[in-house]
């Protein structure tokens, strides 16, 4: 009897036992599958986020004073369209400057773009763009003058390594359009991709902004950035 009482006692510690690691295996499987679905998750998002986390710069090239067609004013018309193009990308602003400002009058500013392009001057800029290796897309922008960039924004272009980024031009004018200033980015910035650029009348960015911001958000969703980004 007793050799009957001690086989049960035996056989029910077995069950038991096996009993609590079966438990603790279905614990430790439903907390590893946890984590491998959190990192899993993680990663897939980082693999699909790549061009949400595209960094942006909008960088211009802008004067005040006294400009043609809207006679004096306190911010300039390529200014007013980077500040929408950088809203609407949700992209960091760096504006282009000279150590020696352009005059303030018209027409003297004018005479020094002229003597410049004949020089092919590099003026000297009075800030730079600390992390630009760390920008995917950059904005470029300024007025045409002389049918052409001002010199400041080809010392710019010329200080940066651009290769592998996308270069993306905007412009103010009044009737010369990009003037093919796109193609001379391109040649400036080899191995950059240069993307279909925006052209509007100063004027209309001083005076008609309604209009500049609409040409502006067609212009974004035409070359799909906003896609992008």
């Amino acid at each position: 009897m007793k050799k009957v009482i001690s086989l049960l006692l035996i056989l029910f510690m077995c069950f038991a036992l096996s009993a609590c690691n079966s438990s603790q295996n279905a614990e430790t499987t439903e907390t590893t599958g946890y984590t491998v679905s959190e990192e899993s998750s993680g990663t897939q998002q980082d693999e699909n986020g790549d061009t949400e986390t595209m960094k942006v710069l909008v960088t211009y090239f802008s004067r005040t004073g006294e400009n043609y067609g809207v006679g004096h004013i306190e911010k300039g018309n390529t200014h007013i369209i980077a500040d929408m193009i950088a809203e609407q990308v949700d992209a960091d602003l760096f504006e282009i400057s000279t150590v020696v400002p352009y005059p303030d009058e018209y027409e003297a500013c004018t005479e020094t773009a002229r003597q410049e392009q004949k020089e092919d001057a590099r003026p000297e800029l009075s800030a730079t763009v600390e992390n630009m290796e760390d920008y995917d897309v950059v904005f470029l922008g300024y007025p045409i003058w002389w049918s052409d960039m001002p010199m400041a924004v080809y010392t710019f272009l010329e200080s940066y390594d651009f290769s592998g980024k996308t270069i993306i031009p905007f412009c103010t004018h009044e009737g010369s359009g990009l003037s093919s200033t796109d193609s001379s980015i391109a040649e400036i910035c080899t191995g950059a991709d240069v993307l279909d650029g925006l052209e509007i009348r100063g004027s209309v960015a001083q005076n008609s902004q309604d209009e500049a911001l609409t040409a502006v958000t067609d212009w974004l969703d035409k070359i799909e950035i906003l896609d992008e980004n």
